[in-house]
């Protein structure tokens, strides 16, 4: 994503426009392309993660009142985990807009952490810019 149309186009296929859109192209930057002057997802996706988390543990909560601990941990965990961000990334096209270094030409199914790391570095994204309650 190196043009203003490429930010249009991602953000239009996401259905969110950003007010800081820095936010974005930090979170669709691959390690391999960080640099001092360029940060990369890692701190977005730390952060994505654990809004997800959050949100879905609270949903799970209420949704589930008579359910004890380990039965709300199991049905957190078959929503929360790599394959589903990895799923939800795929459909919504973050392959084709992910920023990589030269050892990482292109994105395929099979990058499984590359996608949801992403993910979840875009969901850390919308949290700092618009907030909790936009992002739940």
């Amino acid at each position: 994503m190196r043009t203003s149309t490429d930010i249009k186009d991602f953000c239009a296929r996401l259905g969110y426009e950003f007010d800081q859109v820095e936010l974005l192209i930090e979170a669709l930057t691959h390690p391999s392309l960080s640099s001092p002057t360029r940060p990369d997802n890692q701190r977005l996706e730390f952060l994505g993660d654990r809004v997800i988390g959050l949100i879905l543990s609270k949903k799970i909560f209420d949704l589930y009142p008579n359910e004890k601990e380990g039965v709300l941990d199991k049905r957190f965990s078959m929503l929360v985990n790599k394959k589903t961000c990895c799923d939800i990334a795929w459909e919504i096209g973050i392959q084709n807009y992910i920023i990589v270094g030269n050892s990482k030409k292109k994105i395929t199914k099979k990058d499984e952490k590359i996608l949801s790391d992403c993910c979840e570095a875009i969901i850390g994204a919308i949290f700092i810019d618009k907030g909790f309650n936009y992002v739940k």
